[in-house]
């Protein structure tokens, strides 16, 4: 299978269609026969086992992971990015799905903005239940509590003002597996950067004013909610590794191809630096599955800067200065009473007097010559 390479005279701009076609096609073959093999040789079912790991035979995820070569974690991004997929791993046009919305107090001013007019009906009846982070703390005490609560629907999703506190609210029942973690949404206004006068306003800490948002409308919130199902969540890790999911194995290869590719190009734009230059590899694969290569880099340095022409030396001391191998003697080698420069705790070298050799004594020769 011919692989898609690029050196830094041509650096690749898109991955090759025809190899990611035929690895998601290989990919899906793989995971369905997997899948195949399991339910032939699968034991009696757990009723004991927690309803989020028995997944759906047509719910594998399928992942690709981007290897840069170096590090792309950006300190600013303390909540995942997301990326618009052509064919969403959700399949958004399902009328049974349920979506749990939490929200940050007081719950009502949401639960009228869902139930406004304006608000898509579609939409508005996919969500069953708006929470606020109070009521969730009260009601949702319990372990046994909060697996009721993860089995009741199919997406959460959370005020990204309040995302933060949900590990300790929900615990391990929600955060152990990534399948049903709350995707943090933005429910406030936008900001406002010009003022009354059309000027843009200036930072507090230049003589201007605070930031000021505009008040949250039906329609945003609906249209927020509408792209966060249709996206991807890029959770940035500090490592040269990014995993995003790209689709599941129920979806036809031509769709995985698709979203592999508007994932990528947008990974690399946004937030890869150097963009091409910087990526070293790219892979699809499925949990339990080897990972299939789409894109490999001809070199493993993003700059010749990067590249050392020589290695540096070792034996450099804490001052620069470089250290004897050895000490150096002014005597003949092995003469009794030689002069040796050794290193001082000072970084300075200092003139000894070698030891003269240990003499053996007489009786202990003979003994020696006895045991020969």
């Amino acid at each position: 299978m011919a692989l898609s390479t690029r050196n830094s005279t041509a650096v690749a701009t898109s991955l090759d269609p025809s190899q990611t076609l035929r690895a998601s096609t290989a990919l899906l073959r793989k995971i369905q026969s997997d899948q195949a093999t399991r339910t032939a040789t699968a034991e009696k079912t757990n009723l004991l086992a927690d309803a989020d790991e028995d997944e759906a035979a047509d719910d594998v995820p399928v992942w690709l992971v981007l290897t840069t070569k170096k590090h792309i974690i950006d300190k600013k991004r303390l909540k995942p990015g997301k990326i618009l997929l052509p064919h969403p791993h959700l399949d958004t046009s399902d009328a049974t799905l349920r979506i749990c919305l939490i929200t940050a107090d007081p719950q009502r001013k949401y639960k009228d903005l869902i139930a406004h007019p304006s608000f898509p009906l579609e939409l508005s009846a996919k969500i069953k239940r708006v929470m606020g982070l109070e009521k969730l703390k009260a009601k949702y005490k319990s372990y046994e509590s909060r697996r009721q609560l993860l089995g009741e629907y199919d997406v959460f999703l959370a005020d990204d003002r309040i995302v933060s506190y949900l590990p300790t609210v929900l615990g391990k029942v929600f955060y152990k597996s990534s399948s049903k973690r709350p995707i943090p949404i933005s429910m406030e206004g936008k900001r406002q950067n010009f003022d009354e006068q059309g000027n843009k306003r200036r930072k507090l800490a230049e003589g201007g004013t605070k930031v000021v948002k505009e008040e949250v409308s039906p329609k945003s919130v609906a249209q927020e909610i509408e792209k966060t199902l249709s996206s991807s969540l890029v959770h940035l890790a500090p490592s040269t590794t990014t995993s995003v999911k790209v689709g599941k194995s129920s979806m036809k290869p031509e769709q995985i191809q698709e979203n592999v590719k508007a994932v990528t190009e947008a990974l690399v734009d946004k937030y890869v630096p150097q963009k091409w230059s910087n990526v070293r590899a790219v892979h699809i694969k499925g949990p339990d599955t080897a990972a299939l290569p789409l894109y490999l880099a001809d070199q493993l340095w993003e700059d010749e800067k990067d590249v050392l022409e020589e290695a540096p030396p070792s034996n450099i001391g804490k001052k620069g200065r470089k250290r004897k191998a050895s000490a150096l003697t002014d005597g003949a080698n092995g003469a009794e009473n030689a002069v040796i420069e050794v290193p001082a705790p000072d970084g300075k070298m200092r003139r000894l007097e070698k030891p003269a050799p240990k003499q053996i004594a007489p009786a202990v020769k003979a003994v020696q010559k006895i045991r020969k």
